[in-house]
C-alpha cells in the first residue's frame, strides 16, 4: 500500500534535512518559521541545506511565502516573491513551493503563472493555500492546467485526516496528471489512513519544541515563554515505522 509512497518532510534547517536523508524521504520542504505555517528561508539556510541534501540524498524544494496571514499578495510582496524564486533555483534548490490567491479567495492565475515561470525547470508545488479555497478540487484543476508538480492539501481541513473524503476525491480528479501529497497534522496515528487515501505523498514536520523561559516578551504574540523547534528523529522514524518502512 506505501511502497510508492513519496515521504517529504517540512524542515527548517540543515540538521532537518539530515534528519529527512536518515529516514529515506524523498524531499524537505525548507522553510523557517513553521509556526506560522512557513515562511521563506534565509539565503544562507538554503545554501547549507541544499550543501546537506547533496551529501545525502533528499531533494530540497523551498516554501516561498513572503509573510504570515492569507495568501493575496500585493505588487511588492509577489515582486519579492518572484526574485526569491529566482534566487532559490539559481542556488540549486530542486523545487520551489507556492501559492497565491486572488480578492475572491480563488487561485491566481496570473501570479502563479508568474511565479511558476519564474522557477524555470524547477518542481513547482502548490502548497495549502488550496485548503482555504472554496473548492479545493476546482483549485487542483486550475493548477494542473497551469502545469505544476504537484499540490500540497489537507483536503480543506485543519488536519488531513479530517479531509480524507476530499483527499480521495482530488486524487481521483489528479487521475496522475498532478500529484496529490498530504498534509497537515500527519503522525503515526493517522499516516497509514492518509496513505490508504491513495495520495502520492506524505507530508509531516516532524518537530517538537525546545522551550526557554527567557521572561522577557519578545514580539506581539509572545507570552513570554521562548522557544525553538526542531526536526525530531524519534518522531519521524515513528511515523515512517507506522507506514511498515
Amino acid at each position: 500500500m506505501t511502497a510508492s509512497l513519496a515521504i517529504e518532510i517540512a524542515v527548517q534547517d540543515p540538521a532537518g534535512v539530515r534528519v529527512a536523508s536518515a529516514v529515506g524521504a524523498a524531499r524537505v520542504e525548507l522553510a523557517s518559521a513553521l509556526a506560522l505555517g512557513g515562511l521563506t528561508p534565509s539565503p544562507a539556510t538554503l545554501e547549507l541545506a541544499i550543501d546537506a541534501a547533496r551529501s545525502s540524498g533528499p531533494e530540497v524544494h523551498v516554501l516561498i511565502r513572503p509573510r504570515a496571514g492569507g495568501f493575496h499578495y500585493d505588487a511588492d510582496e509577489l515582486a519579492v516573491s518572484e526574485k526569491d524564486v529566482r534566487r532559490a533555483v539559481d542556488a540549486g534548490a530542486d523545487g520551489v513551493v507556492i501559492g497565491a490567491l486572488d480578492a475572491e479567495g480563488r487561485l491566481d492565475l496570473d501570479a502563479m503563472a508568474r511565479l511558476r515561470d519564474a522557477a524555470g525547470a524547477a518542481s513547482v508545488t502548490l502548497h495549502r493555500a488550496i485548503d482555504v479555497t472554496a473548492d479545493p478540487v476546482a483549485t487542483l484543476v486550475a493548477a494542473r492546467d497551469l502545469g505544476l508538480r504537484r499540490v500540497l492539501t489537507s483536503g480543506g481541513a485543519s488536519a488531513a485526516i479530517d479531509g480524507v473524503d476530499t483527499l480521495r476525491a482530488l486524487v481521483a480528479e489528479a487521475a496522475g496528471a498532478i500529484e496529490v501529497m498530504a498534509g497537515s497534522g500527519v503522525d503515526a496515528a493517522s499516516a497509514a489512513a492518509l496513505a490508504a487515501t491513495g495520495v502520492d505523498a506524505l507530508h509531516f514536520s516532524a518537530k517538537r519544541t525546545v522551550s526557554e523561559d527567557g521572561g522577557v516578551r519578545m514580539g506581539s504574540a509572545s507570552d513570554g515563554v521562548g522557544g525553538y523547534e526542531v526536526t525530531d528523529l524519534d518522531i519521524a522514524q515513528g511515523v515512517l515505522a507506522a507506514l511498515g518502512r
